[in-house]
C-alpha cells in the first residue's frame, strides 16, 4: 500500500532541488523584480514628466505624497486580502491593472493628451496595487520554498531591491531623454511579462495548520507549506474568500502580531532604525548641496548605497548561516551607528558614500534574519496580515523620515549638526537593542527546524 509522504519527507525531497531550479520560486522572484524595477523607473520618470510639462514643485510633491499615502492606507487591509483570497490571482490581477495604468499614461503621451490629474491617478493606482501585491508575494514565499531553504530565498529577495535601485533610475532617465513615453511603455511591458509568468505559478492547496513554537503564551507557527510535486496545479483550489468579516480578520491578525514578543520588538526596532536612516539620507543630500558636490559625484555617492546593499544581499545567505542571529542584529545596529558618526567627520561626496555602502552591506543580512523568523513562525493564514503590518511600519518610516531629515536640516541651519543628531539617535537605538533581552536572545530559526 502506498502512503502519503510526511512533512519531513516532503521537506527533504524538496531540499534536493536548488532554488535556481525551483520554478515557482523563480516566478515569484522575477515577478517582484519587474515590479520593483518599474517602481524605481516611475520614481524618476514621473518627476521628469511633470517638470517637462512645466509642472510646479507643488505638483512634484503631491505626486510623490499621493503614491506614498495610497500605499500606507492600503497596505494593512491588503494583508487581510492576501489571507482571504487566492494569492496567485491577487498578484496576477494587480499586474494586469498595472499594465492598464501604464498603457493609459503612455497612450496619453503618444496622443499629446497629458493631464496632471491622469498622472496623479496612475501613481495612486500604483501605490495601491503595490501594497496589495507585496503581502501576497511575501506570504506565498514559504508555500513554494522548503523550510531549510527559506533563509536563502529571503536573502536572495533582499538583494532584489538593490538591483532595481541600481538599474531602474538610469534606464528611466535614458528612455525619457529618447522618448518621454518610453519609461511608461517599458513599465507596461514588464508588468505584462510578470502577468504571463504568474499564470504558470503553482501554489499548494489549502492553508497550513498551526503549531506551537514557544514565542510567547499565544504563540503559533507555521506547519510549513510546500508546493505539491505531483505536477498538479492547485492554485485554483482556494479562490473563495474566507468565512467571517474582513474587520474580524484584521483585528485577529493585529492582535496576533502584538502578542508575539519577538515579532513585536523587531518591528519596532526596524521601524525606528529606518526612520533615522531615511532622515540621514536627506541630511546627507542637503549637506552635499551646501558643499557644492557635483551631480556626477553625488550620483556615485548614492550608487554606493545600492552597490553595498546588492553585495550584502549576495552574501547574506552565507553570513546568515555562519553567524548567530543576536550577533547579526546587534552588529548591524552598532555598525550603522558608527558609520553615521563617521559621516560627521569625513568629507562630503564619495567618502560619505563609502560609509553608506558599508551600512547597506549589512542591511540585507539583518532583514534576512528577521524576515526568515517572521515567515517561519507565522501561520500561513496570518502571513499576509503580518506582512501588511510590517509594511505599514516600514512604509511609515519611509514617509516620515525624509520630512524629519528636512526639518532637522532647516532647524540646525545646515552643517554637520543634523548628521550628529542622526548618529546620536542611532547610538541610542543600538544601546536600547543591546539592553533588550528579546534582541540579545533572538531565536535561531535553525533550532526550530524539525
Amino acid at each position: 500500500m502506498t502512503t502519503a509522504p510526511t512533512d519531513a519527507e516532503t521537506a527533504r525531497g524538496s531540499a534536493a532541488v536548488p532554488l535556481s531550479r525551483n520554478r515557482d520560486y523563480n516566478i515569484l522572484w522575477s515577478s517582484q523584480l519587474m515590479s520593483e524595477l518599474a517602481m524605481e523607473m516611475a520614481a524618476v520618470a514621473v518627476p521628469l514628466l511633470i517638470l517637462a510639462r512645466h509642472g510646479s514643485p507643488l505638483q512634484l510633491g503631491l505626486a510623490s505624497s499621493a503614491m506614498a499615502a495610497a500605499h500606507m492606507i492600503s497596505v494593512v487591509p491588503a494583508g487581510v486580502i492576501a489571507d482571504r483570497w487566492d494569492r496567485r490571482r491577487l498578484m496576477l490581477g494587480c499586474q494586469v491593472l498595472r499594465v492598464l495604468g501604464m498603457v493609459s499614461l503612455a497612450g496619453a503621451l503618444l496622443l499629446d493628451r497629458y493631464a496632471f490629474w491622469h498622472v496623479l491617478l496612475v501613481v495612486v493606482l500604483e501605490g495601491f496595487l503595490g501594497s496589495v501585491f507585496d503581502p501576497a508575494e511575501h506570504a506565498a514565499l514559504p508555500q513554494v520554498v522548503p523550510p531549510d531553504q527559506l533563509s536563502t530565498a529571503v536573502a536572495r529577495n533582499a538583494a532584489r531591491p538593490y538591483i532595481a535601485t541600481l538599474v531602474g533610475p538610469g534606464v528611466a532617465g535614458f528612455l525619457f531623454s529618447a522618448l518621454p513615453l518610453g519609461p511608461f511603455a517599458t513599465n507596461a511591458v514588464m508588468f505584462a511579462l510578470s502577468s504571463v509568468a504568474l499564470c504558470f505559478l503553482r501554489l499548494p492547496r489549502g492553508r497550513s495548520a498551526v503549531v506551537r513554537t514557544g514565542d510567547g503564551p499565544d504563540s503559533a507557527g507555521a506547519d510549513h507549506d510546500r508546493p505539491d510535486h505531483d505536477g498538479r496545479d492547485d492554485a485554483n483550489d482556494d479562490t473563495a474568500p474566507r468565512p467571517g468579516g474582513a474587520a474580524q480578520d484584521f483585528a485577529a491578525g493585529f492582535r496576533w502580531v502584538l502578542g508575539q514578543p519577538v515579532i513585536r520588538t523587531t518591528m519596532a526596532w526596524m521601524m525606528i532604525t529606518n526612520l533615522v536612516f531615511s532622515s540621514l539620507l536627506i541630511v546627507l543630500l542637503a549637506l552635499s548641496g551646501e558643499d557644492k558636490v557635483g551631480a556626477g559625484e553625488l550620483g556615485l555617492t548614492m550608487a554606493c548605497f545600492g552597490a553595498g546593499g546588492l553585495l550584502g544581499g549576495l552574501f547574506a545567505a552565507r553570513m546568515h548561516a555562519a553567524a548567530r542571529p543576536p550577533v547579526i542584529l546587534l552588529g548591524f545596529t552598532w555598525t550603522a551607528a558608527l558609520g553615521a558618526a563617521l559621516m560627521a567627520v569625513v568629507p562630503t561626496g564619495l567618502p560619505q558614500g563609502a560609509l553608506l555602502g558599508l551600512m547597506a552591506l549589512f542591511a540585507p543580512l539583518a532583514n534576512t534574519t528577521v524576515l526568515t523568523y517572521q515567515l517561519t513562525v507565522t501561520p500561513d493564514e496570518l502571513r499576509g496580515r503580518m506582512s501588511g503590518v510590517a509594511g505599514f511600519c516600514s512604509g511609515g518610516a519611509g514617509v516620515l523620515g525624509p520630512a524629519l531629515g528636512g526639518a532637522l536640516t532647516g532647524a540646525a541651519g545646515g552643517g554637520v549638526t543634523p548628521v550628529l543628531i542622526c548618529a546620536g539617535c542611532l547610538v541610542l537605538v543600538a544601546v536600547a537593542a543591546t539592553a533588550s533581552p528579546t534582541l540579545r536572545r533572538f531565536p535561531d530559526i535553525a533550532d526550530r527546524q524539525p
